[in-house]
């Protein structure tokens, strides 16, 4: 039989269909990765006899024929995703014990369409990072090493577990969130496919809150065609969500493998930042070519506003972060600490709850918004979001189809080496990420290299608002001319 693990999601679904093999099988082959690779620290919670359950459901359907569009496939799911009867935690203490009786809106559409919960992933605390060092369940390990070295490294953040799993094999696909780049950079960093959604193509109903007009839930996938495949069971309408729009969801699938001739590309020239990687700037190049020699035309565009994404970014997640936690208070569930009063165990809680970097950010946003700082900080930010998406929306009137940029300025990083002494270190692997964000557009990382040291690098496209298809079409050009980067498993 062929070894489970090394298909693509496409490929078992296929296998499923034609009866090579058992949903049961399927299930049980991820089962003994995940427990062989536990090394990687991807998964906090492992739900195996959910999982046997609900492949042993699927099977049954398939035998009837009804197999439904992702019937008998094993998944994770990132553990800010509320699952009914599951432990819940945004790998926060704060939240250690939380069971949750409802499902979340994306999870639930997953199940519908038969897909087999594996377990939940790690996660920076509340997806608050950029490395998913954050976490109370300690870091996730990536599974690729530098050529020659043992040194271990980050998978990105904050959907590292989400990424580390679906490189390692432990599930054919997996579910992350982005705010400012917390699917496309440990997309990138692991040699994965990562897409972030236009904001709103899929309900935020049931995810535990960041930042919440930036949040948005995101597949993880081997391939391109995988990630069209789970995008589709994951987007729709949600009346429960306001954000969330009355769109009908495209067959994304059929747009892997379209034609991109004629499609206008542009190339940005402030991404162009110093102190990039030489590596990253002969990809974004090779990226370009590649786009090209598919038809495709590359345009010179300037996205001048992109200077102050960053600031801006970290003015107004936080700003909105220090209003969704506060309801972390130790009165209606999760950790409490007590205290001589009321007040006394809110800050008992909450010191106790929280890690460094949330408590950090809470302490950001609550200054931005305070009286005096508000017009200064919160208002300005907002404005120079307005533009940001300005800067997009005049492209796009121009005729640019999509923009081609790296995904991040550097392959992944040893874990410890950065942010210790300097936040702001580790803030700056999001500055070719948050823009997409800022101004709610889809955004797809595809693996397209590896660096000096035999590391994984991404090319990201950014697309208009509501047309992921595009995007999935030339990331499937770009993918087929780089092939794909899996890890030497060292974890086993």
């Amino acid at each position: 039989m062929t070894n489970l693990t090394a298909l693509t999601l496409a490929q078992a679904r296929s296998g499923l269909r034609r009866k090579d093999f058992s949903a049961v099988e399927l299930v049980e082959a991820h089962l003994d990765a995940v427990a062989a690779a536990r090394a990687l620290n991807a998964f906090v919670l492992e739900t195996p006899d959910r999982a046997r359950d609900m492949a042993r459901a699927a099977d049954a359907r398939l035998a009837k024929g009804e197999g439904a569009a992702l019937e008998g496939l094993p998944l994770g799911i990132k553990d800010l995703f509320c699952t009914e009867g599951i432990r819940t935690t945004a790998c926060s203490r704060i939240l250690e014990s939380f069971v949750p009786a409802y499902e979340s809106t994306v999870t639930a559409n997953l199940w519908r369409d038969g897909a087999v919960l594996l377990g939940k992933l790690n996660n920076d605390e509340f997806a608050m990072g950029s490395s998913n060092e954050t976490s109370c369940f300690g870091p996730v390990v990536s599974p690729w090493r530098r050529r020659g070295s043992d040194v271990k490294l980050v998978p990105g953040g904050s959907s590292g577990g989400s990424a580390a799993a679906v490189a390692a094999g432990l599930c054919v696909g997996a579910v992350g969130t982005d705010t400012g780049g917390s699917i496309r950079q440990p997309a990138a960093f692991c040699g994965v496919v990562g897409m972030k959604p236009t904001y709103g193509r899929c309900s935020r109903w049931g995810i535990v809150a960041f930042a919440s007009s930036l949040d948005q839930a995101g597949p993880f996938s081997r391939t391109v065609r995988d990630c069209a495949i789970l995008l589709r069971s994951m987007a729709g309408h949600d009346a429960k969500d306001t954000t969330c729009v009355d769109l009908s969801v495209p067959d994304y699938e059929r747009a892997v493998g379209a034609s991109v001739k004629g499609m206008r590309i542009g190339i940005p020239k402030e991404y162009r930042m110093s102190g990039m990687a030489a590596d990253i700037e002969t990809l974004w190049q090779q990226g370009a070519r590649w786009l090209k020699d598919a038809g495709a035309e590359m345009v010179d565009i300037s996205l001048p506003m992109t200077k102050y994404a960053l600031p801006a970014y970290y003015i107004v997640a936080p700003a909105e972060a220090s209003s969704n936690l506060a309801r972390y208070d130790g009165v209606r569930y999760g950790l409490r600490v007590g205290g001589r009063d009321i007040i006394e165990m809110y800050e008992r809680t909450r010191a106790a709850g929280f890690g460094k970097e949330v408590r950090r950010r809470i302490m950001i946003g609550t200054y931005v918004l305070s009286a005096g700082y508000y017009d200064a900080y919160y208002l300005r930010a907002q404005k120079v979001r307005t533009l940001i998406k300005r800067d997009f929306e005049e492209c796009f009137a121009a005729g640019i189809d999509a923009v081609l940029t790296p995904t991040t300025p550097s392959a992944a990083f040893g874990i410890g080496e950065k942010g210790r002494a300097d936040p702001i270190e580790m803030y700056l692997n999001d500055v070719f990420t948050v823009t997409v964000n800022m101004a709610g557009l889809p955004g797809i990382s595809v693996p397209s290299g590896l660096d000096a040291q035999g590391l994984p690098l991404g090319l990201q496209l950014i697309g208009r608002p509501f047309e992921e298809e595009t995007l999935f079409a030339l990331g499937a050009v770009i993918e087929q001319a780089a092939g794909m980067f899996q890890p030497q498993p060292w974890w086993c």
